[in-house]
């Protein structure tokens, strides 16, 4: 993937990095990369969900 950034000569190298973070956010690269360090089984991603399910489950029913 491919981010094109554009930017006048002579213009501040902080404005160019915030646009060049905010690209990158908003493409979510840093997610996909993150989502590819490393192998999870399908059975260990459900495994998870439930856990997260159960979790929230908790927290709607819990006596504060």
């Amino acid at each position: 993937m491919k981010l094109i950034l554009k930017y006048q000569e002579g213009e501040d190298i902080d404005k160019v990095l915030k646009m060049y973070r905010q690209k990158i956010e908003l493409s979510d690269l840093i997610k996909e990369v993150k989502k590819h360090q490393e192998y999870i089984k399908p059975s260990q991603r459900q495994r998870n969900n439930f856990i997260k399910a159960r979790y929230k489950q908790f927290l709607k029913y819990s006596i504060d």
